[in-house]
This record gives structure tokens, C-alpha cells and sequence, in this order.
């Protein structure tokens, strides 16, 4: 099969966040079993929560600090193209969830080494100068799915050639490996699909599992 046949699946993440970081983790298995590949892009639980009171405050400084890690894959982006955010969110992710490290200079250094990036872009972590970009970034991913949701979004054409949808998650742990990713996949864009689709959703039970 060529490039040209497979669908792109736009997918909006924040690195900080373990279920996002489950569901891009599923998306690699995916891309392996269907017709599908990911495009990457950054959207910020910062931005989407910056104006709620009704937080705790230890989520409040976590929303503070999760400007850090957005802001240097933008300036990444900027600097090397956006073929860079896979695998910059990848050797993040790893770090930040499957090895428990600290949202700090050194794990995002570390992170850009290992991507055979540049260590400095680190700087742009304490900067506002990709703020405008993160925005924007994350408005076009929010803005087709709307505001009462978080992160990731995914947005891909529909079964058939079908029009392009969009929604908000899958949230799964762990993250389903072949056949299993392959019909959650097709599950998930049947249902999002459907018009006047608009919810599956259960308590969760489980915290996320990096297995």
C-alpha cells in the first residue's frame, strides 16, 4: 500500500498527560494493522483550563509547569519542521510516564537529545515567545470538538472516504496491542461517524498502565 492510500489522522496531545500519552501509544499500534498515519500536533491543558477557579491548587502549579514541554515542541517544530513532534513526544512521554521523571530542565534536555535535537531549544520552556503558537495549535485542535473535553483529539476521514471526524480520546489502559487496537480503531470511527453521535462513557477504574 502507498503512502497516498493511507488516511492521516491529525492527533492533538499534551505530553503531559498520561491518557493521552495511552491513547498516541495505541495510535503507533494502529498505524501498523490500518490504512493510518498520525500527524502530530500540540494542544495544552493549560490554555484549555486557564480560566477555571474551581481547580485544586497542586493541579493549578502542575497546569503552570505544563506550559514547559508545549512550548519546546513548538520551538522545535519551528526550528526542524513538524516531522520532529512523533518522535520528540515519544523519548517526553517515555520520560514523563514510563520513567516517572520530573516535568524539569534536564528530563526535557535528556528528551531532546535522544530525538537528535538540538539541547538548547530547552530554552524556549521559560519563554513566552511560542506562547501565540501553542495557542494556535491548540484552537485547532479544541475547536473541533469543542470545549468541555480535553486532551487528545483526533480528527481522520470517516469509514468509506466518509466525511472527516473528530473526537476526544479514546482514554484506554493499557494501551490495546494488535487485533484489539486494530478493532478499537474501527469501533471508534464508526461511532464518531454517526451523526448526532455524541458520548460512550464509563468511571474509570484504573489508573494508566505504561506496560
Amino acid at each position: 500500500m502507498t503512502t497516498a492510500d493511507r488516511k492521516i489522522a491529525d492527533f492533538w496531545f499534551d505530553p503531559i498527560c498520561p491518557w493521552a500519552w495511552m491513547t498516541s501509544r495505541w495510535m503507533l499500534e494502529v498505524e501498523k494493522l490500518r490504512p493510518v498515519e498520525t500527524r502530530w500536533h500540540v494542544m495544552s491543558l493549560a490554555v484549555l483550563n486557564e480560566n477555571r477557579e474551581d481547580l485544586p491548587e497542586k493541579y493549578k502549579q502542575n497546569l503552570a509547569n505544563a506550559w514547559r514541554p508545549v512550548r519546546v515542541l513548538i520551538a522545535a517544530a519551528q526550528a526542524h519542521g513538524e516531522d520532529v513532534l512523533g518522535p520528540l513526544y515519544t523519548e517526553l512521554g517515555t520520560r514523563f510516564h514510563n520513567q516517572g521523571l520530573p516535568n524539569e530542565r534536564s528530563t526535557i534536555e535528556a528528551a531532546l537529545k535522544a530525538a537528535g535535537l538540538p539541547v538548547g531549544l530547552a530554552d524556549a520552556a521559560d519563554s513566552d515567545a511560542y506562547d501565540e503558537q501553542v495557542r494556535a495549535s491548540h484552537e485547532a485542535g479544541i475547536s473541533l470538538v469543542g470545549e468541555d473535553v480535553g486532551t487528545p483529539v483526533i480528527a481522520v476521514d470517516g469509514p468509506d472516504g466518509g466525511d472527516r471526524v473528530a473526537f476526544f480520546g479514546p482514554v484506554v489502559t493499557p494501551a490495546p496491542r494488535g487485533e484489539a487496537a486494530a478493532r478499537l480503531w474501527d469501533g471508534t470511527i464508526l461511532v464518531a461517524s454517526t451523526p448526532g453521535f455524541y458520548e460512550i462513557k464509563r468511571t474509570r477504574t484504573a489508573a494508566p498502565s505504561f506496560e
